[in-house]
């Protein structure tokens, strides 16, 4: 079935194309551009609009969001980023931190102006019956007049996964609005998602990927369907909402040019300040289950609830609401920047599993684990926070650019906290290019998420009494357009980081651990050849704390050329590679990654063949994923103990930019 859709959607694009030949690309329009909101304000800051050929074909790749990305293995599962400049900290629902790359947020979400409506559907697939791997997308953004933009966007993952019990699927989708006038601004949106998952726990025995003739006898060859898994009954599902309100008032005047005659020949409304309230209601939930009783006791130690099956239930909502004034830029003159003041508050509530059996003596059932605590776990927990901060902005102009925004916590948990970010650009001229240069730096003296501090599970139950986690991070970024060239060096400095470790516990270390990060992008161009290359080193002063690869390369060498001057073709290979570490492990029932010193993962070669082409506006690729298993003597194709990645496999997909 999923073939014809593929046929269908291509026969429409190409019709599509033939009516629009001659018609105008919206795309192309310079009216036509996209945005994204900048926290806490509701900043825009311009976008690009994905249109582009080169590619597309990582949409297709699990492993495909960074050079070194631990994973379960299967699309639309769970995942890690190993580059630790790019991960984001825990955040207070923690289940989220594993599928935060599919997930949709404020900094991920876009929003469109076009003359003519926009519609973006797309469609990846690959594998057999038993194999599949699809995903289905839709972007759609129109403007009722020049000031007034709706929105809708639509993405369903599903993938069977290679190995056995490891099926991933989700649903995420959203609408979203804006209104530009001279007065009165708006943006918002509103996006759920619910993702499902099935937990294998991994295989049981990596010799069936590293060497299953040791397994089988002397058979070499296996069907990774038949590769037994540590279970076979779990279940992990997260999901939630978020709506978001951005809305601004501004106050000014109006300017007017008149002619000779002394007659008004255009009026122009000039913002002086603005006043800005931002509403942010989040909810999240996580499900874990396990019906098989055998597998509970096998896989693990602990069961405080129920020893023959798992039924956990965590949720979390949090309502914010931010108000602030601000002095625009550039209302004259004399304002090269602006001026912010603002204040948050925020009411955070908590759900955990319901405990109701006895804590000890004879009324607690037999066969249960000894409860951890003196006192039961509270149920519910509701948290009053309040912020103050400002912010000082410059974006207009090409000199220099600069923002920086602080807040202070002073009521609730929240107090004593401190979150301070700042960045300034430039772009100078040399040797006949336009240079660009970048600072930023971030410190932050922030409380631990409550769920860090108190947890209770099936499985896992946790009372801790974690302080605040500091951090220091700098860094610059150097971008040469004209040779291909981009340079981020960056250093963090964290005091007291809280993490999981070896007993899958959170826990805070009591010192300092120090990660120096340098990133160079290089990009060679000859005719038709074109060699993208990202190496990154990293370095961790406590590889038990903050375990990294010491290096991650992302190449991508390939031929660009046109066929009769319409069809875009890029043909060629890429490549991720990382060095061996100790990778993190995999919690299924916490979702939770946690350290481990026993097994390393890296130093294999994954590597992709692969076509992309572009034709008017439609897009599609073929991909020869994971080509290279098997060919080089080694099959260590694990990114996590006992995860490994998918074997080889043959994908496509297609993506059509109609206009409506």
């Amino acid at each position: 079935m999923k073939k014809f859709i593929l046929i269908i959607i291509t026969i429409i694009a190409a019709g599509f194309n033939i009516v629009m030949a001659d018609g105008h690309d919206t795309h192309e329009d310079s009216l036509a551009y996209s945005w994204r909101i900048l926290q806490p304000l509701g900043l825009r800051e311009r976008a690009v609009i994905d249109t582009l050929l080169f590619n597309y074909h990582r949409t297709a790749v699990p492993s495909g969001y960074s050079p070194a990305f631990a994973t379960t293995g299967n699309q639309a599962s769970v995942g890690r980023n190993m580059i630790f400049a790019d991960r984001a900290p825990m955040s207070e629902f923690f289940f989220r931190d594993a599928k935060q790359f599919w997930l949709p947020d404020v900094d991920k979400m876009r929003f469109y102006n076009t003359r003519i409506p926009m519609s973006v559907l797309g469609y990846n697939t690959g594998g057999g019956r038993e194999l599949a791997q699809d995903w289905l997308k839709l972007i759609f953004s129109g403007n009722v007049n020049k000031r007034t933009q709706i929105g809708v966007n639509f993405s369903y993952p599903y993938s069977k996964g290679s190995y056995n019990y490891q099926a991933a699927k989700g649903m995420i989708w959203g609408l979203n609005a804006s209104y530009m006038g001279d007065r009165y601004e708006f943006q918002g949106f509103f996006n759920a998602y619910n993702m499902l998952n099935k937990e294998n726990g991994g295989i049981t025995d990596d010799l069936y990927i590293l060497d299953p003739a040791q397994l089988q006898g002397g058979v070499s060859s296996i069907n990774p369907k038949s590769i037994p898994t540590n279970l076979t009954a779990s279940h992990s599902r997260v999901a939630g909402k978020q709506l978001y309100l951005n809305n601004r008032y501004k106050v000014g005047y109006w300017h007017e040019e008149k002619d000779e005659t002394d007659s008004v020949i255009a009026r122009e409304y000039i913002p002086v300040s603005s006043f800005i309230w931002t509403l942010d209601y989040q909810t999240s939930r996580h499900h874990f289950t396990n019906s098989n009783s055998s597998e509970e006791q096998s896989f693990w130690t602990n069961h405080y609830l129920d020893s023959s099956a798992t039924d956990d239930k965590t949720s979390y909502s949090s309502l914010r609401n931010t108000f602030g004034i601000s002095l625009l830029e550039g209302f004259n003159k004399y304002a090269k920047a602006g001026l912010a003041a603002f204040v948050t508050h925020e009411l955070r509530t908590f759900h955990q599993t319901p405990d109701t059996l006895a804590l000890s003596g004879d009324d607690r059932p037999s066969g249960l684990t000894p409860y951890p605590f003196d006192a039961r776990m509270k149920g519910k927990e509701t948290q009053n926070l309040l912020y103050v901060g400002g912010q000082l902005v410059k974006q207009q102009g090409h000199l220099l650019n600069y923002e920086a925004t602080v807040s202070f916590g002073v009521v609730g948990p929240a107090a004593g906290e401190i979150k301070a970010d700042g960045n300034a650009s430039t772009r100078i001229k040399f040797l006949g290019d336009t240079v660009s240069v970048k600072a930023y730096g971030h410190f932050s003296n922030t409380t631990a998420p409550y769920l860090m501090n108190n947890y209770i599970s099936n499985h896992f139950a946790w009372a801790n009494d974690f302080g605040k986690t500091r951090r220091v991070r700098f860094g610059g970024i150097l971008n040469l357009p004209h040779t291909g060239t981009r340079v981020n060096v960056s250093a963090e400095n964290i005091q007291n980081l809280i993490y999981f470790g070896p007993d899958m516990l959170p826990t805070q270390h009591g010192g300092s651990v120090q990660v120096v990060s340098l990133r160079v992008n290089q990009n060679f161009r000859w005719r038709a050849f074109n060699w993208e290359n990202s190496l990154t080193y990293q370095k961790s002063s406590d590889e038990a704390v903050v375990p990294l690869p010491q290096f991650a390369l992302y190449s991508n060498l390939y031929f660009y050329f046109r066929v009769a001057k319409v069809l875009q073709v890029q043909l060629g290979v890429d490549c991720d590679y990382y060095t061996r570490y100790h990778a993190p492990g995999y919690q299924p029932s916490t979702m939770a990654f946690y350290n481990q010193r026993e097994i390393k993962c890296g130093n294999y070669p994954f590597m992709n063949a692969y076509a992309n082409f572009k034709l008017s506006r439609a897009r599609f690729f073929v991909l020869y994923s994971h080509f290279n298993q098997g060919l080089f003597g080694s099959n260590d194709y694990f990114s996590l103990p006992h995860y490994p990645l998918n074997p080889r496999r043959f994908q496509m997909g297609v993506v059509v930019d109609f206009v409506n």
